[in-house]
């Protein structure tokens, strides 16, 4: 299956990310991965367009073949990538769960952002500011919404394993 995780920074994407891979067995792709390795090999600079999401939707497409559930992280900010996302899942014919991971509590978000360690090397995280006026389009379809307010990140996996195992059933 594909799950395509999205939301602003330091909601806690991934954490749950990592966290589902390790109890699913399947592929993490992080958008941030991508688009830092592309910076690195000095072929462009930031911002980069749409140019990470396609190298992810390829991944996607190359494990999903092989049989592999793919969890796809990213902001994932636009109406456009949201459907890509599903577009790839479609043509691999498999089923597909959108999830927007949210932190409600904005004092709590702020303390996140302020207070994170990067973990991809060279990556600069966006600041308090950015991430309040960072363009992000509403969702305007069904999918899975985790708040990870106020909970551990095992709180919110045992969430997101739940709802996704009811939104396949």
């Amino acid at each position: 299956m594909l799950i395509v995780m999205g939301g602003l920074p330091a909601t806690g994407k991934t954490t749950l990310a990592r966290l589902l891979a390790r109890r699913t067995g399947g592929v993490h792709l992080r958008i941030d991965t991508i688009e830092q390795a592309i910076v690195r090999s000095g072929l462009a600079r930031p911002p980069l367009g749409p140019v990470g999401y396609f190298v992810g939707y390829a991944l996607a497409e190359e494990h999903l073949g092989q049989g592999l559930t793919v969890i796809a992280e990213s902001v994932n900010p636009l109406p456009a990538t949201r459907d890509a996302w599903r577009d790839v899942g479609v043509a691999a014919g498999v089923p597909v769960a959108e999830v927007e991971v949210v932190c409600s509590d904005h004092a709590e978000h702020r303390d996140r952002v302020t207070s994170r360690s990067v973990d991809i090397s060279d990556l600069r995280l966006p600041e308090w500011q950015e991430v309040v006026e960072r363009e992000y389009e509403p969702w305007h379809r069904k999918r899975i919404v985790i708040d990870t307010a106020g909970c551990t990140p095992e709180e919110s996996l045992a969430a997101l394993v739940h709802r996704i195992a009811q939104a396949l059933a």
